[in-house]
């Protein structure tokens, strides 16, 4: 089965009314079809913490959205490790000329080891690094 990986900006865009990428999230979640969501336990930690600001209701929400997740089959989420940190930081401290995030780092690493080409976002950082970006795509595939 097709693994595609979800990250920060997928999460949030399910969750938060009126988020600017909730339409083009849907649209590119329901291009791909049938496949294997995996994401990490950085990327929900993410998540949480941006929407630790979005009041209790959201954040209930968040909350609820995250143990779902973990409790669920129809996502893979993979465990954060003192390896996987340490990875993640390894390749952060080679892309000094980028702003990629620590998470965004840790993210690629899981992408590479689970062979996953395609990414639910819109980060340009991805795309650096030779991913399918699809948020990206739907973005610039809707007509205007």
């Amino acid at each position: 089965m097709r693994k595609v990986f979800a990250d920060t900006l997928y999460w949030l865009a399910t969750v938060r009314p009126r988020d600017t990428y909730a339409e083009a999230a849907q649209e590119a979640r329901e291009l791909i079809g049938a496949c294997l969501i995996v994401t990490t336990d950085e990327v929900l930690c993410e998540f949480l913490t941006a929407m630790a600001g979005a009041g209790p209701t959201l954040r209930a929400r968040a909350v609820d959205i995250v143990r779902d997740l973990l409790d669920g089959r129809d996502v893979a989420v993979l465990a954060q490790s003192r390896g996987s940190f340490l990875r993640a930081l390894d390749r952060f401290s080679r892309r000094l000329d980028k702003t990629y995030s620590l998470t965004d780092c840790s993210s690629m690493n899981a992408m590479d080891a689970e062979g996953i080409r395609d990414i639910l976002t819109c980060d340009r950082h991805f795309e650096q690094e030779g991913y399918n970006v699809l948020i990206r795509s739907a973005v610039r595939e809707r007509p205007r």
